[in-house]
């Protein structure tokens, strides 16, 4: 019982849309209106500036860590991984298809990164800061964003991990493919927007 209240408050805690928020405490607007019409920290950073992305990215990631913790507490011994696992999917399907938002929220990765974080720290470093150089040469954040959640199955798989963390990892990887597949199009034919560029 204690672990399926626990999967059901991961997906409400996952639904707390902060982007749509700070768009409406500080602007009055529907984020998702706006930008690139993403509830994220990308298009925060995009329509209300450096302040509100950092906090909208900590925050998107806290509910990830939050997730997996409430998923380890709540887990009886002989069920594993499975339980904080199957949290931290719920929280980042929370965050993906918001029940608060009309199940319209973002793409993921934040809070991606904060379950994964949770989960196996080490591979999410090396996948993260690979990912950060991807950003920093290229500036396109979805271009990063592809190759963390790319590279975590096989540095996961590498590494031994347990099984029910590698297949969240491919489930999460598959995600992200759904969720950026307009940004995937526009890398294509060159027309994605690259970090610090305002949309027109």
């Amino acid at each position: 019982m204690y672990s399926i209240i626990s999967i059901v408050v991961s997906y409400l805690l996952g639904s707390i849309s902060f982007s749509y928020l700070f768009g409406k405490w500080i602007k009055g607007i529907d984020i998702r209106k706006h930008g690139s019409g993403n509830a994220g920290a990308t298009n925060t950073l995009r329509v209300l500036g450096k302040g509100p992305a950092i906090m909208v990215l900590l925050l998107d990631a806290i509910k990830g860590v939050v997730a997996v913790l409430l998923g380890q507490w709540a887990s009886p011994g002989t069920e594993g991984m499975w339980i904080p696992v199957l949290c931290g999917l719920a929280a980042i399907i929370g965050h993906n298809w918001p029940i608060y938002f009309g199940f319209r929220g973002g793409k993921g990765i934040a809070t991606t990164i904060g379950v994964m974080a949770t989960l196996c720290f080490i591979p999410t470093l090396i996948a993260g800061l690979a990912a950060i150089v991807i950003i920093a040469i290229t500036r396109f954040v979805s271009l990063g964003s592809l190759i963390l959640t790319a590279l975590l199955p096989f540095l996961l798989w590498g590494m031994d991990r347990p099984v029910p963390i590698l297949l969240i990892s491919i489930l999460l990887c598959i995600f992200a493919i759904v969720r950026h597949r307009t940004n995937i199009v526009k890398l294509i034919q060159g027309k994605e927007n690259k970090l610090g560029q305002k949309r027109a």
